[in-house]
Order: C-alpha cells, then sequence, then structure tokens
C-alpha cells in the first residue's frame, strides 16, 4: 500500500526520499520492524483479552511434568502471529505482486481453518476441535488455490536459459521498443525478458521446472515424470502431478508445524529459522544478478517476498516475547497451520520443495515419530495382542520430557538443529 502511495508522490511530485521505497531491502526492514511493533505492544493486549473472556487451553493429562499448570493459559494467540504478517505485508509489499496476493490468501486461508478449530475446542468445549476431515479440505482448498495459481497466472513466470541471446545495439534496447537479436530485429521485450551486460534473457510464464538440490544443473521438469503418456496426455498429466504435489506438500508441512507446537516457543522459534532461509532464497531468485553468479533459477518479482518473510520474521520473534517458557499465550491451530501452510507456500514458489525434508527437518522427524509409533503399536498390538511403543511419548519432544529433559532445553536443542538444517539448506546454493 505505502509502496504504491509514495511511488506516485515520488513520480508526481518528486518528493523528496520518496524512492526510499524502492528498495525491497528498505521495506523489508520496516516490514520486521513493524511486525515486532504489533506483536509486541498488542500482543500483551490481545492476551489480556482472551484471558476476561476466557479463552483457556483445555490440557489432557499426559502424565508431563508441569503440564496441568499450563490449564487455562490464554490460546488463540495465532491472531497476534497473523494480524502480525498481514498488516506490514499489505502495508510495505507491492500489492500487484501476484505471489505476494498469493501468499496472503495462504496466510488468511489456513489461519480461518485454524481458529474454526480452535473456537470450537475452545467455545463449544469440544475437545476433538474441526473434525479432521474438514481440516484436510481446507488444507486442499488452499493447496489448489496455491497449485493452480503457480500453474496458470502469467505473474508466474521462470527464466528459460535456453533463450539468452546476445543483442546488438544498446540503443534499441529500451523496455518496449524492438530490438535486434542475433542480427534479427524481434518485438517489444516489455516484461518478456532482462538485460545482463550484453545478454538477453527472456522468462517464459507459469512453468513446471524446479530445483534439484545437490546436482550441478538442478533444474528438473515434473512433465519428464508423465512422458511417457506420449504428447497428446504428457503435459495435462504433469499440470495434475504438479497440483497434487502442492497439495500434498502444504498438507504436510502444515500438520508438520501443527504436531511441533507441543511446547513453549517450539514450533514459533523453528518457523522463524525455516522463515529466513526462504526468504533469502526468495530475495536470491528474484535478483538477476545473484541468481546468475549462483546459477539458480530466476523467477522474477519473486525478491518482493522478502517483505512477506520479514514480516512473517519478526512476528514469530514478537510472539516468542509471550510464547517462551513459561508460555502466557499460545498460538493454538489458529497460528500452527497458518505458519506451516506459509513455510510450504514460500518453498513452492521459490521452488525450493524439494529442500523441504532437510529445511524442516524439525517438522519432519515430529511428523515421522507420530507416524512410526501409530503404526508400531497398531502392528504389535495386532501381532502380540498388546500395543508397544517406540517412543515413550509421541511426538518426539514429548519423549525427551518423559526423559526428564526440562522444556527450556528440549526447545534451545532443537532451534540448535533447525539452525544447522538452514545453513546446511543455505549451503546447497554452492554445493553441488
Amino acid at each position: 500500500m505505502l509502496y504504491h502511495l509514495f511511488e506516485y508522490l515520488h513520480k508526481n511530485f518528486d518528493l523528496i526520499g520518496a524512492g526510499v521505497f524502492q528498495y525491497i531491502s528498505f521495506r523489508t526492514a520496516m516490514a520486521v520492524v513493524t511486525s515486532l511493533v504489533i506483536s509486541m505492544l498488542f500482543g500483551g493486549k490481545l492476551i489480556d483479552l482472551l484471558r476476561r473472556k476466557q479463552v483457556g487451553e483445555t490440557v489432557r493429562d499426559l502424565g508431563l511434568d508441569g503440564q496441568l499448570a499450563k490449564q487455562g493459559t490464554p490460546t488463540m494467540g495465532g491472531i497476534i502471529i497473523l494480524s502480525a504478517i498481514l498488516i506490514p505485508s499489505i502495508l510495505f509489499a507491492r500489492l500487484d505482486n501476484v505471489y505476494v496476493l498469493l501468499m496472503l490468501a495462504v496466510t488468511i486461508g489456513l489461519g480461518l481453518v485454524g481458529f474454526v478449530d480452535d473456537y470450537i475446542k475452545v467455545f463449544k468445549k469440544n475437545k476433538e476441535g474441526l473434525a479432521g476431515r474438514f481440516k484436510i479440505l481446507g488444507q486442499i482448498a488452499i493447496g489448489l488455490i496455491v497449485g493452480i495459481t503457480l500453474l496458470c497466472n502469467d505473474g508466474v513466470k521462470i527464466r528459460d536459459y535456453s533463450k539468452i541471446y546476445t543483442y546488438a545495439h544498446a540503443d534499441s534496447a529500451a523496455v518496449g521498443q524492438p530490438i535486434q537479436i542475433d542480427g534479427a530485429y524481434g518485438q517489444s521485450i516489455e516484461g518478456k525478458g532482462d538485460f545482463v551486460g550484453d545478454k538477453f534473457i527472456s522468462h517464459d510464464g507459469p512453468s513446471l521446472k524446479t530445483t534439484i538440490p545437490f546436482v550441478k544443473n538442478n533444474e528438473f521438469d515434473y512433465s519428464i515424470l508423465t512422458s511417457w503418456l506420449g504428447d497428446e496426455w504428457s503435459s495435462t498429466a504433469a499440470s495434475i502431478l504438479f497440483v497434487l504435489i502442492v497439495i500434498l506438500i502444504i498438507t504436510a508441512v502444515s500438520n508438520g508445524a501443527n504436531i511441533t507446537d507441543g511446547i513453549d516457543g517450539l514450533a514459533t522459534g523453528t518457523s522463524a529459522i525455516i522463515g529466513a532461509t526462504l526468504g533469502l532464497f526468495a530475495y536470491i531468485s528474484g535478483n538477476i544478478i545473484l541468481a546468475s553468479y549462483l546459477n539458480v533459477m530466476y523467477i522474477p518479482e519473486s525478491g518482493e517476498l522478502m517483505i512477506f518473510a520479514g514480516a512473517f520474521i519478526g512476528a514469530c520473534i514478537g510472539f516468542l516475547w509471550y510464547n517462551a517458557f513459561p508460555a502466557q499465550v499460545f498460538m493454538g491451530d489458529t497460528g500452527s497451520l497458518a505458519l506451516g501452510g506459509i513455510i510450504a507456500s514460500l518453498a513452492l514458489i521459490t521452488r525450493k520443495e524439494l529442500l523441504i525434508p532437510l529445511l524442516c527437518g524439525v517438522f519432519l522427524i515430529e511428523n515421522l515419530s507420530v507416524i512410526i509409533q501409530v503404526f508400531y503399536f497398531k502392528y504389535t498390538k495386532k501381532k502380540y495382542g498388546e500395543g508397544r511403543r517406540v517412543f515413550l511419548m509421541a511426538p518426539l519432544h514429548h519423549h525427551y520430557q518423559k526423559l526428564g529433559f526440562h522444556e527450556s532445553k528440549i526447545v534451545s536443542r532443537f532451534w540448535i538443529v533447525g539452525i544447522m538444517l538452514a545453513i546446511l539448506t543455505i549451503v546447497t546454493l554452492k554445493l553441488r
């Protein structure tokens, strides 16, 4: 919003200082500061309101030390996180950017799904909350929106490495003017590519390409997986496959964040680490110089996601002020489902979804611990007549609680693991 306002003032009134809003770095910094202010200053007031309305957590006795002391702690604090993400993003990001609009839709959509779940638990006194099938349907709906947008929207563009040309005359290379490419005049280049030195690099529209980590020529096209169907069906099948993969990733990561949100500060801090990494990828992918230097997929306009990522990081850190042990508020599904969906969508937009198992390793191991525990329990109950367990309790963080580790120590060590995974993920830019 402010970007468009100051762009208008800069162009029409030559307002001094208005041009600073053109810089992504400045707007990102402002988004971080604003989200911190919103979450920290207004978060306390919202917590007081939740406490007065008796919007408290209902805690089941799982036999964990200090667990019952959390009974009645205000929940639905995800409203703080969502507000601290949405307001700065709307203020400082470009609202004509398809990626920003998509991230706003994901945040609101999954936030609403989580809010309904929390509302049923708190106000309807139903401990089960929203039925699992409806929660999954909500995640599938958001996945469809993301997948179809990335597949069909003309604002989604990927650099095509096979279309790099040398232009002959710099004075004829103005945007919107015909240019001479390899001896032949082409048509207007407006919105069709970018110049780097004496090279014109074109970019196509929506693409089925993604990035394979640890591989030198690391672009992979999903259509390869369906090429055996022949020319007539391959393209359609690849598009369907891509949308299904998007749905699977968004569902899995949002549920992973939800499961990880079991002890004070764990999901919040882990999400901030992951968000910072994806924000860096978005900036690199949207900067043609950096993308060319690092030989990564160039995604025009994706750098604008750095502003959204900045708001995301600030919101998580600001919420952590109240959510660190001992927590004054829990985010509930309102926050956790949205955090996971945001992370998954950022990875998909920047075409780094194959890095999710590494970058979101904490979410992954938490998910796997539950799956392994349930599967093994059912298997041994069927085979031996009694269910046995791999872990003392699942998810994994509860296993360590059962072993006698304090919550703060568990959270700190999980954060350290998250930081190590984030560093390794960033290293994949050069480790090929």
